[in-house]
This record gives C-alpha cells, sequence and structure tokens, in this order.
C-alpha cells in the first residue's frame, strides 16, 4: 500500500451502513472500470454488491471475460488466484482481506504434496501410474505442480468428467485436498471403497503399507471442509421422520454418509438448480454452507417451497466470512483514488503451468 492510499484502520470505525453508502458511491465513480465477485457463501452485506454471483470458476470466468479493468473478488485466496490466472494481463485481481484464505486449501500444501510424490516413487513409478487431481480449492502452486505431473484440475462439477479422463490416461489418481469429494466421485464411479485409501500427511508414507498403494484406485488426502463436516447423517433421519415427503440435497464435500442419505448431491450451482426447479409445497433439507441456504429460504418462500438448513448448529465459512463492508470499501475507495491494495498475483511461470491444467480441465469437461 502506497503512502497515499486510504489507511484500512480508518475504516473500522465506519459502521455497516456507512460503509454501504461509501461502496456505492465507489462502484458509480468507477463503472464499468470494475467488477465485484461475489461468491455464494458470502455475507449478504457483501454480496449485495457484487455484479456478479456463482462458484469461484464461473466467476472467474465472467470476470475474464468482462471489460474491467479491476477484478475484486469477494471469497477466497485462492479463488482470487484463479481470477489471476485466468483474467487478462490488464486486468487485476483485488481480495478485499489478504487473510480470507481456505482451511481446506492449506491442509494440501506443495511441499507435502511433493513429499507424497517422492515416497510414492518409492512402491511404484507415479509419473507412469498416478495422475494427480486437485480440487480447484487449492492454491496455485498445487495446480501448477499437476500441470508438470501430467495432471489436471477439477471442480464439484466436473469431478466425475476428470476423473474418468485420468483413468484413460494411468491407473491410479492422487486426490487433494478434499477426500470427500473425491471418495463420493469414486463410489458413483463404481469404484470401491477398499480401492479408495486416505494418504495422512502427517506421516511417512501417508500412514500406507505399500501393498495398500499398490492396490488403491485412488488416493485420497486427508483434507476436508470445516462447513461440510457439521453435518451427520442423523440429521437426515431425524428430517425423515419429521418430514416423510421432505427432499434432501448435499454438496459433496460432505462425507460419504451423508450423501448417500441424501436424494440429490452435487455443487453449489447444482444445489441452486434443483431447489429453484421445484414444486411449490417441496420441503428442503440442505447440506452446504449457511449463507447461501439462507438467501434461498428467502427466495423460495414465496414460491411455496421451504428450504431447511441441514445442521441444528449454525455453521458458515469463517474465512469467506472475513470479507466484510469495511475491506470492500476500502480497496474501492483506494481505486477510486487510482491506489489498488491487496492485488493477488501469481508468479509468471507458476501462472502458466496452472492455467494450463485449468484450461485442460474446460476443454475436457465442455
Amino acid at each position: 500500500m502506497t503512502a497515499n492510499a486510504f489507511a484500512l484502520q480508518d475504516y473500522s470505525f465506519y459502521d455497516d451502513a456507512a460503509c454501504d453508502e461509501r461502496i456505492r458511491a465507489a462502484k458509480a465513480a468507477l463503472g464499468s472500470r470494475c467488477a465485484i465477485l461475489g461468491h455464494h457463501y458470502q455475507r449478504d452485506e457483501v454480496f449485495a454488491h457484487a455484479d456478479y454471483t456463482g462458484d469461484s470458476l464461473k466467476l472467474s470466468k465472467l470476470a475474464a471475460n468482462s471489460d474491467a479493468e479491476y477484478i475484486v473478488f469477494c471469497g477466497v485466496h485462492f479463488m482470487a488466484e484463479v481470477a489471476d490466472i485466468l483474467s487478462r494481463p490488464d486486468q487485476q485481481v483485488i481480495l478485499p482481506d489478504m487473510a480470507a484464505g481456505c482451511s481446506m486449501a492449506d491442509m494440501a500444501n506443495l511441499r507435502n504434496v511433493e513429499r507424497a510424490w517422492r515416497e510414492l516413487s518409492e512402491v511404484l513409478e507415479p509419473d507412469e501410474q498416478v495422475t494427480p487431481v486437485t480440487y480447484i480449492n487449492s492454491a496455485a502452486d498445487l495446480k501448477a505442480f499437476c500441470g508438470r505431473h501430467g495432471g489436471i484440475v477439477c471442480t464439484s462439477s466436473n469431478a466425475r468428467g476428470v476423473l474418468d479422463w485420468s483413468f484413460s490416461r494411468r491407473e491410479k489418481v492422487l486426490f487433494f485436498p478434499d477426500q470427500h469429494l473425491g471418495r463420493n466421485t469414486g463410489h458413483d464411479m463404481g469404484i470401491p471403497l477398499d480401492e479408495m485409501v486416505v494418504w495422512d500427511f502427517s506421516k511417512p508414507m501417508g500412514g500406507l503399507t505399500a501393498d495398500e498403494i499398490r492396490g488403491a484406485r485412488i488416493i485420497l488426502w486427508k483434507g476436508f471442509c470445516s462447513v461440510h463436516q457439521m453435518f451427520h447423517p442423523n440429521h437426515i433421519h431425524k428430517f425423515r421422520e419429521e418430514h416423510p415427503e421432505g427432499r434432501v440435497i448435499s454438496h459433496p464435500e460432505n462425507a460419504f454418509e451423508v450423501c448417500q442419505a441424501s436424494d440429490v448431491v452435487g455443487s453449489t450451482e447444482t444445489i441452486l438448480r434443483h431447489v429453484r426447479a421445484s414444486e411449490p409445497g417441496t420441503h428442503w433439507l440442505v447440506g452446504t454452507e449457511l449463507n447461501l441456504v439462507n438467501r434461498l429460504h428467502h427466495e423460495m418462500a414465496d414460491k411455496g417451497v421451504k428450504v431447511q438448513f441441514m445442521s441444528p448448529v449454525v455453521c458458515m465459512c469463517s474465512t469467506m466470512f472475513r470479507t466484510d463492508p469495511q475491506h470492500l470499501a476500502w480497496v474501492l475507495d483506494n481505486l477510486v483514488e487510482g491506489e489498488v491494495v491487496n492485488r493477488i498475483q501469481v508468479p509468471a511461470d507458476e501462472a502458466r503451468e496452472a492455467k494450463a491444467t485449468l484450461d485442460l480441465m474446460l476443454e475436457i469437461t465442455a
């Protein structure tokens, strides 16, 4: 931040209403030069200002295709990295709060993944037998790692297509960082649970024997989403007892037992599509982040569709929640003054390798 930029600490004195006014004024001043992206899990006070809404990949593609000079990503760090990788050289990506990360993404770092690759080489030939697949919820350097080793990126929407492609090339997959998306997708493809093993990155050889590694088709990284860990099968059983005609829809980041007890399993876009298309009188139990479910609840109420959050405990994405009106107002006010703060810029070599894996994903799942 330069000396002429507005100081973030000054914005702590503004309440949400004052920030709302500043955000609207800054948006009007910037016009089409700035595009604000709002992920589904953002708090309402921020989501209301988004020019584009959706999941991380959808938002990045929309921004890259826009005329905007500045892309303000109200999401978390890996999402802003993807936007930077896919955007044009004349576009700059900004993350309102640099502390907005992703606990799941943090569970797989480059050092541990490279160590796992070396340890796998003690048992087999990973570059000949294993396709590394990283969920888009990961750092850019892991996407680049996959590019260097013949791997690819997936989303919760296209994981099955990506795994089909991966198995057409090599006999095994190393899937990180979310074990649940990997397991749920593998099971849907007919892969037995005992042919999917969990690699515990805190232990030598992932805590696995050589025979377990040789017998596995999917090696699942021991990672998970802290929000989706809050949902349990007993939440579904109780709902079905109280609402026998109700429907249950869950995100594939949920545990295997939760997804197996659900009527529909799919990404945030799939959840929105199914609930919005349902008939009046339908009652949904939804297993994903609270802000999305609450907005869907209010949206569908007038249509006679009831939307209920799966957990009795309030669980929102705490890192998404870090992006507040104060941070958004701060970055926009600075842009009006010609100052870019909190820019996300992936190193060129890393961005090139990561983009190749993203482009490949888009090509094979188009």
